[in-house]
């Protein structure tokens, strides 16, 4: 016996908007706070540096969890899955990398960066129709995700590697998510019109 729905669920709809709302607020708003609270305690990889470092990937990781809650079937779900688990091994690995310093954080942080940041694009080229805001926002953070951790693991090599660089990360990350979730509250709010 098939587990279909006789309607399944359509893209776009009133209830994926307002998750994925409430999703990329908190997500933005939350990173911001990360980079503000993250520049004033780095000045050396110890143990409120590292745990700071440890809990950016979690964050990232219950968001794709909810995220892939909020997510009807389909590959962009599974997408969503694979950052989750991704940013749990992340978190795990940069807390073992800050023991050996500046360098190994930079190169972990690098390397999730650039892969969640593919995954990112991948997951907002599924939810580019206009019923989700297109989407612009988040391909842009996305693709940005993936040159800077790229960037990251060359510096890591450089004479004088820093992780200043991840409160800029992480602010930027936040500022497109915010942008994401206004402007899917004003396309939610042009269609309750037309609907009124």
């Amino acid at each position: 016996m098939s587990t279909q729905t006789a309607n399944p669920p359509t893209r776009g709809t009133t209830r994926e908007r307002s998750s994925l709302l409430r999703l990329y607020l908190g997500r933005g708003v939350l990173a911001v706070a990360w980079a503000l609270v993250f520049a004033g305690a780095h000045d050396s990889v110890d143990a409120p540096a590292i745990t700071l470092l440890v809990l950016y990937p979690l964050i990232d990781a219950v968001s794709s969890l909810l995220d892939h809650r909020a997510t009807p079937d389909g590959s962009e779900r599974r997408v969503t899955a694979f950052n989750g688990v991704l940013s749990t091994f992340a978190a795990l690995a940069v807390g073992i990398a800050g023991a050996g310093g500046v360098e190994p954080v930079l190169h972990v942080f690098g390397a999730w960066a650039a892969v969640s940041g593919a995954a990112q694009v991948v997951v907002g080229l599924r939810r580019r129709g206009s019923e989700l805001g297109n989407q612009w926002p988040t391909l842009i953070s996305g693709g940005l995700s993936f040159l800077v951790g790229v960037f990251y693991n060359i510096q890591a090599v450089g004479d004088s590697p820093s992780l200043d660089v991840l409160s800029t990360y992480a602010t930027g990350g936040g500022v497109w998510f915010i942008l994401q979730a206004l402007l899917l509250g004003w396309k939610s709010r042009r269609l309750r019109a037309r609907t009124a």
